[in-house]
This record gives C-alpha cells, structure tokens and sequence, in this order.
C-alpha cells in the first residue's frame, strides 16, 4: 500500500518509486508533482541546442543554485544532473 506523503507530494506512488530507485526526495518530489511527468515526451530541445539564456531561465525552474556563474556547458551539465 501506497503511504500518504502529505499535500504537498501530489503522486505518492510515483514519488515512493522514484526514492526507491535512489533519487533525492527534492528531485523525486518535482518529478512527482509534475503533472507531465508520467506522459511520454521526447520532443523537447536538446540542451546543446537552446541558448545560454534558455538553459539559464531553465534553471531557475528547477532550482539550481550557483546559475548565475554557470557558462553553457556548466548550465547543461547540472540540468542533466539534478
């Protein structure tokens, strides 16, 4: 049985899963409460081909600290690894 994470986790399944699978309970947390985060996608852009500006504002998105003094490669690798 699924345990109830509370408001603020809103699929406690998928989030439970994500945990399972060794993701930190911020990352499994946003992956949960995206509600895209179960649809099929590959149809966005890849990293290498937006801009500085595009990586940066994704960033900010999500929550990644230091953005601000990140070049392009540094933005396109803590994207990939948060």
């Amino acid at each position: 049985m699924t345990k109830n994470h509370g408001p603020s986790i809103k699929n406690d399944e998928q989030y439970e899963a994500l945990r399972e699978q060794g993701m930190s309970k911020q990352k499994a947390a946003r992956i949960a409460n995206d509600p895209n985060s179960g649809k099929k996608g590959g149809k966005a852009e890849q990293y290498e081909d937006r801009s500085k500006k595009q990586l940066y504002d994704k960033a900010k998105e999500v929550g990644i600290e230091g953005r601000s003094k990140m070049n392009k490669e540094e933005l396109i690798h803590a994207l990939r690894n948060s």
